[in-house]
């Protein structure tokens, strides 16, 4: 999927948000219904229909309406950019589903009512993306897409339905990379360009709150271990394709790394705005020591890395 379209979900998520967290400044608006409230039920679902709706429209005039139309099909574009956007699928499906569940209950929904309409939100959305791309000459319905929405809905689903809490959480980090000034065309002019685009500088981390494993731990219950993935050395998707830079053949490489991390979530405090506050920031690394290994390479220590 192009990364405008991955844009467009951030979009989706905000539109969906906005009424709700507009307000924030009301603790009362943001505390979770102790009962079914069905005006905010119906609230939450009229207005994910709508920002659904509306991102799907917007999304085929801006970029498959100058492009034939043709007969629905599959490309395979699973060895691109070392699967960077497979995990940038994945967490945005986990993502755009962790945020539908708990706007359902914040309204009070049944469990099985948030993990029915709430959670699967990311899969429809991005699922549904893939069909205008089956439909349109220029792109193509990518398997290893719907692949990687699924893994991100199931991580969040089989989470709630096993423990009742999420204890592996996706987030997202990113470092400008040297590489975007050589193909901004493909990597991003801007620095929200490049955000999106250039998955050299993009690094995707589960991160696992150690005390849900051990309840009975001194642990602090915020205290996260991240493991991440990221990638270098790349120009473009197309792996069969040389690239120089400063007189150097350029290598893909994966890279992994071990950092320590906090779920935001796991604070306590009586605070609703804050509550709200964290849960949507939980979604990102914070700047932590790291330890990075970079194949072929030997293993860097990083005293503080986002």
């Amino acid at each position: 999927m192009d990364c405008k379209k991955i844009y467009f979900c951030f979009v989706c998520i905000g539109i969906i948000y906005s009424p709700f967290y507009s307000q924030n400044r009301i603790s009362s608006f943001l505390k979770p219904a102790d009962t079914l409230n069905v005006q905010r039920k119906n609230t939450v679902i009229l207005t994910e229909a709508i920002a659904i709706t509306s991102a799907l429209v917007g999304l085929n005039q801006l970029w498959y309406a100058d492009y034939p139309r043709s007969h629905f099909h599959f490309i395979n574009d699973n060895k691109e950019w070392l699967q960077m956007d497979k995990l940038g699928h994945s967490y945005t499906s986990y993502q755009m589903g962790r945020m539908g569940a708990e706007l359902l209950q914040w309204s009070s929904a049944t469990k099985k009512q948030q993990l029915l309409y709430g959670a699967g939100l990311g899969f429809t959305f991005l699922t549904a993306v893939e069909v205008l791309d089956g439909f349109s000459s220029e792109w193509g319905a990518s398997m290893g897409d719907v692949i990687a929405n699924a893994s991100g809905t199931a991580l969040y689903v089989s989470q709630e339905l096993i423990w009742k809490e999420q204890r592996i959480i996706p987030k997202f980090s990113f470092q400008k990379s040297i590489y975007a000034a050589e193909r901004p065309e493909s990597l991003g002019h801007t620095f929200s360009e490049q955000l999106l685009k250039d998955y050299n500088g993009q690094t995707y981390w589960l991160s696992i709150n150690l005390h849900s494993f051990a309840k009975s731990s001194i642990l602090p219950k915020w205290f996260n271990i991240a493991i991440g993935f990221g990638a270098d050395g790349m120009l473009s998707g197309n792996t069969e394709k040389t690239y120089v830079l400063n007189d150097k053949i350029l290598v893909r490489k994966r890279q992994f790394y071990l950092s320590l991390d906090v779920d935001l979530t796991k604070i306590d405090t009586e605070s609703h705005f804050l509550k709200t506050f964290f849960s949507v920031f939980n979604s990102i690394k914070i700047p932590a020591p790291t330890i990075e290994l970079t194949a072929n390479e030997s293993v860097r220590v990083h005293l503080l890395r986002f």
